[in-house]
């Protein structure tokens, strides 16, 4: 498709812990299709399969004492191609200098989901986690709209986006899954058009093609990413569904590859 890709939203997990976590994260949702075994060696295969020259791995700490063995891992495993986001448990009570921690280890980022994580996107005790992000300029990757895997409360839908970043607009706040998963026409009416970042993953094979390509060429050119959430989705896959909507070149280039580069040179 073209020479430079990122794809901002990809898992993995170490060899010793892929089978189990992959056997986890599937036993009890066995409709939903996996691509790769979750370990980085198999994501590197597909990247180069595909063309992608970097990916971001999202880990998730669903208890607070999982942030040291994330950050470890993390810091293992970085490299020119693989870029970890580390995971700072929402319910730490050393969450502020979880985050400086984040900070000074020299990773871009880190990633929340409030269904794992168990909080709603604008609860009050979020508040000082958010400016503790902005405080030291890190990316963050949120988990946003309903999560196949859980009952559809809305704990990330897009009016809780729009109220955070009204409080934050500092915030370099990535919505994931086009806005918010499953809950397209509400991104359509009250994120499309703002400077809000978005990320497609997991949403172009949920979406018709019309209101895909509308989302598209409605949102700023500048805010929006590539992204596939391998191993649940095929990279190559959603690399075809993307280049079936025939999109502008000079924007397809940002989707895939300038906006994600920007954003991870300027943090």
């Amino acid at each position: 498709m073209q020479e430079k890709i990122i794809d901002f939203h990809t898992h993995a997990f170490s060899d010793e812990l892929a089978p189990k976590a992959m056997k986890a994260l599937t036993e009890n949702h066995p409709d939903i299709p996996y691509y790769l075994d979750g370990t980085i060696s198999s994501l590197l295969k597909s990247m180069d399969s595909v063309g992608i020259e970097k990916s971001v791995i999202c880990s998730i700490a669903t208890k607070p004492k999982q942030f040291k063995p994330i950050l470890d891992w993390s810091l293992q495993i970085q490299s020119d191609r693989i870029i970890p986001f580390a995971s700072v448990h929402p319910a730490d009570e050393e969450r502020n200098e979880r985050i400086k921690e984040v900070k000074q280890s020299g990773l871009k980022g880190i990633k929340l989901h409030p269904y794992y994580q168990d909080f709603y996107l604008d609860e009050e005790s979020m508040l000082s986690y958010y400016e503790q992000v902005c405080k030291n300029n890190l990316i963050l990757v949120m988990h946003t709209g309903y999560d196949i895997a859980f009952e559809h409360i809305k704990r990330a839908d897009p009016a809780r986006i729009v109220n955070v970043m009204k409080k934050f607009p500092q915030l370099k706040l990535i919505t994931t899954h086009f806005g918010a998963w499953q809950m397209w026409d509400e991104v359509a009416e009250q994120i499309i058009g703002k400077k809000i970042y978005m990320e497609i993953s997991f949403a172009l094979d949920y979406l018709p093609a019309e209101k895909a390509k509308e989302l598209f060429e409605n949102h700023p050119a500048d805010y929006i990413l590539f992204g596939t959430d391998s191993p649940w989705r095929s990279q190559k896959e959603t690399l075809n569904l993307l280049a079936n909507l025939n999109l502008d070149t000079k924007k397809l280039n940002k989707i895939l590859y300038k906006n994600a580069q920007k954003l991870l040179a300027t943090n």
